[in-house]
């Protein structure tokens, strides 16, 4: 994997979009550094799907500077359209076509060179783990083969960037772990990987950087991990047997807070091993008996709700109705 001091391979400076007098962005600036899983998350109607539409040519931008892969957005159009792909929240799969025929017309709408569209066609198989049902109609296909195809289509003029939108929305977990493992791997071959996602798991899985939208400005940026140590409320559960134990371990620590319907005491921690064993070494000498105990650190969850105050989302993403663009994938590379 690319490090963090490789140039950036998408430098967004400056980035407005409005929908008559709605603000959707509002000025924001991305740095994603090439080989690299950049993830942008925000709440519905933030702006996530607006930003990938305008970074892969789909529609304008009102104001700001984006160079993508050396090219100019604005004035070269053309050239940040080759160095791209896009794969949307919904499949761009034909499927009154075979997986086969479907990366063929790919190959043909990405014009390479005869002799390659089919030995493409039959390495992208192969890589997708789909070579038993390539001469199966896709219809018959399942979600996961369906995304799996879906992505192998955008792969097909080598792209040296992909924007993935939502890819695993609607997919069973073993699904969406088997697409997980294929864009890491994507990303070790050295491909720049733009995601969104409203599946916080899969930015803390996956994501080199995160950046966070909130109404249309970008309130936090970091590693999964320097997002996280931003946010407090790290504690440790403590289970009791009876009342008479949880009294007594909550007049030993003062910052505990007790559930007396639970038999539970909340402890703030950050989660030290050294802080666990001196509690709880503490609580045994003075002959408390803790019955069960769990740690919690904050999480990506924790981060969006203090950084947006929402809760975090379970729709899809909601800026596209103020777009006045089909949400279908009419996606550049495809």
């Amino acid at each position: 994997m690319t490090t963090a001091s490789s140039p950036p391979t998408i430098v967004v400076n400056g980035l407005r979009k409005s929908f008559a007098k709605h603000v959707v962005l509002d000025g924001i600036d991305l740095n994603v550094q090439a080989g690299t899983i950049f993830s942008l998350l925000g709440p519905n109607g933030s702006g996530k799907t607006t930003t990938v539409r305008i970074l892969s040519t789909l529609i304008p931008a009102d104001g700001g500077e984006v160079i993508i892969a050396g090219h100019d957005l604005k004035t070269d159009p053309d050239g940040v359209r080759r160095s791209i792909a896009v794969t949307g929240q919904f499949s761009a799969v034909d499927k009154l076509l075979t997986g086969r025929e479907n990366l063929l017309l790919m190959a043909r709408m990405n014009r390479l060179p005869k002799p390659e569209i089919r030995s493409r066609a039959d390495e992208l198989l192969e890589r997708f783990d789909l070579v038993d049902a390539a001469d199966k109609y896709a219809v018959t296909y399942s979600g996961g083969m369906k995304r799996r195809l879906d992505l192998a289509m955008s792969l097909v003029g080598r792209p040296g960037i992909i924007f993935l939108d939502e890819p695993t929305t609607g997919l069973d977990p073993r699904s969406r772990r088997t697409l997980w493992e294929i864009v890491r791997e994507l990303a070790a071959d050295g491909m720049t990987i733009f995601l969104t996602t409203q599946l916080l798991e899969e930015a803390d899985q996956l994501a080199d950087q995160i950046a966070v939208l909130n109404h249309g400005k970008l309130v936090a940026e970091g590693t999964p991990d320097q997002l996280k140590s931003m946010i407090l409320g790290g504690h440790i559960t403590l289970r009791f047997a009876d009342q008479q134990q949880l009294d007594a371990a909550a007049a030993a620590v003062a910052d505990g807070t007790p559930d007396t319907e639970k038999l539970s005491l909340q402890v703030p921690s950050d989660g030290r091993v050294e802080e666990l064993r001196s509690l709880l070494d503490r609580l045994s000498g003075l002959s408390i008996t803790v019955d069960k105990l769990a740690i919690h650190t904050p999480d990506l969850d924790d981060v969006f709700f203090a950084l947006t105050g929402t809760e975090v989302p379970q729709q899809p993403d909601e800026d596209a109705r103020h777009s006045g663009v089909a949400p279908e994938n009419a996606t550049a590379g495809k």
